[in-house]
């Protein structure tokens, strides 16, 4: 049986919501395996949906840029140690710098990033490693987006100083209007972090697995086995509304109405999202150890 670290309970607490003892059983019961014990703690109705990115812990910054046209938009991730060092205006700089190269040379990987031509006879990965040498901090040129509009436009958000970018594709001509619109759906984007554009998005793996957790559920409650189906259509509905970004509610909406319904006459296309460290799983220092080991010599 793998180890329960205490450690793990805090993550799997920290990613559902549910108390010490509750994690610590679910772990144990399931090995270990947090993915395992996150879906046993929903059916048994002590968390809500969680989403797998829960691991939140690289610093840095989201950099994003869009050609004049709006044909054409960057998000770049660029991690840095420590939250001081991405306030940094030369850290700052660079990144802008990097989107700016990004846009001119359809870059859209890291590699040719880190290939591509910084100033005369030096490459960005050249320049990175002077950059990291002179503040002394380890950094990492994460992951690239691009996103090149084939009828429409596209438009870009930042949040939080930095921390989340989005791109949104759209129909349409970027007009004002319609690029005050593409905004909107971009900050909404940003703020209810969808994990879908729309339902045709939504796989069937990822749809029965959470049929079979509201069925779970349903049964730990008793209700009988013909209602339990037609409740389903209700939260499969609920899902739809929940995770894809055209059925969600419209965080400015005072109707109720959805992303979908506020495009009006514009279509959203695609959109990419982009959260400092999603996926990274940071270390953690604990500094009474640390100090005691210091002490002991």
């Amino acid at each position: 049986m793998a180890a329960i670290t205490a450690g793990l309970v805090k993550e799997l607490r920290e990613r559902t919501g549910a108390g010490m003892l509750d994690c610590k059983k679910a772990l144990e019961q399931h090995d270990g395996d947090i993915e395992k014990a996150i879906d046993y703690l929903r059916e048994k109705g002590i968390a809500k949906a969680v989403k797998k990115a829960g691991r939140i812990a690289a610093e840095g910054l989201i950099f994003d840029g869009v050609t004049v046209d709006h044909k054409k938009a960057v998000v770049l991730e660029f991690n840095s140690e420590t939250d001081f060092v991405a306030k940094n205006e030369e850290f700052k700089n660079f990144g802008k710098a990097l989107v700016q190269i990004a846009l001119d040379k359809n870059i859209n990987t890291i590699e040719a990033l880190k290939a591509a031509e910084y100033e005369a006879g030096k490459t960005v990965e050249a320049a990175l490693t002077e950059l990291i040498a002179k503040i002394g901090e380890n950094m990492n040129l994460r992951r690239i987006h691009e996103t090149v509009a084939k009828d429409g436009f596209v438009e870009t958000y930042s949040h939080l100083g930095g921390k989340l970018g989005v791109i949104v594709e759209m129909t349409g001509e970027a007009t004002e209007a319609n690029l005050h619109k593409a905004k909107d759906i971009a900050m909404h984007a940003a703020a209810m972090d969808p994990k879908y554009l729309c339902q045709e998005e939504v796989t069937t793996a990822d749809l029965e697995h959470e049929k079979e957790i509201a069925r779970k559920q349903l049964e730990e409650e008793g209700k009988p086995a013909q209602i339990i189906e037609k409740i389903l259509i209700g939260k499969m509905n609920k899902f739809y509304e929940e995770n894809c970004l055209v059925n969600q509610i419209f965080v400015k909406a005072e109707n109720k109405e959805t992303v979908g319904q506020y495009a009006g006459d514009l279509k959203v296309l695609s959109f990419t999202r982009y959260k400092v460290g999603d996926g990274i799983e940071k270390k953690e220092e604990d500094f009474a150890a640390e100090v005691a080991a210091q002490i002991k010599g």
